[in-house]
């Protein structure tokens, strides 16, 4: 089994910054293609950032693009998602993902491994 446990949430001024971890435990070699999502109150999960297994390759979603920057250390067994420029809407529980596979994916549903979330609110 895979455990992903998230931290670095919080509430930040609009315009501020924070910096989310992921760190993994368990059968790390099932954590090679690792994500970050959100989900709003009432909302779909959404996509925010996915990096390979050694960090050659990253995506972003449009609305945050420039603005967040996912890394990783694999030494560590953790991911990193640097939130700079934040905004309201950025506003979300933020869920750190992993998939037994070096291709990276924008697709909920191509994730095998999710963590319980971290709280991010941005206060306007």
């Amino acid at each position: 089994q895979v455990q992903l446990v998230e931290s670095g949430g919080g509430l930040v001024q609009t315009g501020g910054s924070l910096r989310l971890s992921c760190t993994t435990s368990g059968r790390t070699n099932s954590t090679y293609g690792m994500a970050w999502f959100r989900q709003a109150p009432g909302k779909e999960r959404d996509f925010v950032a996915a990096i390979s297994r050694f960090g050659y390759s990253t995506r972003y979603a449009d609305a945050v693009k420039g603005r967040f920057t996912i890394s990783r250390d694999n030494a560590k067994n953790t991911v990193y998602l640097q939130m700079n420029s934040l905004k309201f809407e950025d506003t979300a529980l933020y869920y750190c993902a992993a998939r037994a596979t070096t291709v990276i994916s924008n697709r909920v549903d191509d994730y095998d491994y999710w963590g319980q979330g971290t709280h991010v609110t941005v206060s306007s």
